[in-house]
């Protein structure tokens, strides 16, 4: 499907780009996870865990958007009547869930307990590295989805 119109390509750019952002601000959020697991120092976590909201891990929300996009102006090979297509849509609501109700809120009490405390419980990242895992197979499951396109 892939340089059928300008539209879809840069639609289909902007959605691979959107993918990879995020799966790169996972891992990098898995890894500051660990950090708090390994019971690193005071300012590291500092660093690691600053006292602002995550916008970065939302970049995942424009796959939607730009998955939508592509649907409309793809073709019969990208329709909405594809159970691959679907089954995207579909992974993604459970991702984006998974994020908003789990991970961030869990990123969030790590956020404030290091910034009273000094530190955290490794317990707490723990916690925060298993739900990033659910969050990245959720997305290996969709990368599957998007390359097999069953």
């Amino acid at each position: 499907m892939i340089a059928t119109s300008v539209t879809y390509d840069v639609v289909f750019l902007v959605h691979i780009l959107a993918a990879v952002a995020t799966l790169i601000v996972l891992i990098v959020m898995r890894w500051s996870a660990q950090l708090v697991v390994r019971g690193a120092d005071g300012p590291t976590l500092h660093a690691h865990f600053p006292e602002r909201r995550n916008w970065a891990a939302r970049a995942m929300h424009l796959l939607p958007i730009t998955g939508i996009i592509m649907v409309a102006s793809g073709g019969a090979d990208v329709s909405i009547g594809h159970a691959w297509v679907v089954t995207g849509i579909i992974i993604y609501l459970l991702a984006a869930g998974h994020l908003e109700v789990r991970v961030l809120p869990l990123e969030q009490s790590l956020v404030v307990t290091i910034h009273r405390d000094g530190a955290a419980n490794p317990q707490q990242g723990r916690k925060l590295v298993m739900t990033i895992d659910v969050l990245l197979g959720l997305i290996a499951l969709a990368f599957v989805v998007m390359i097999v396109q069953f």
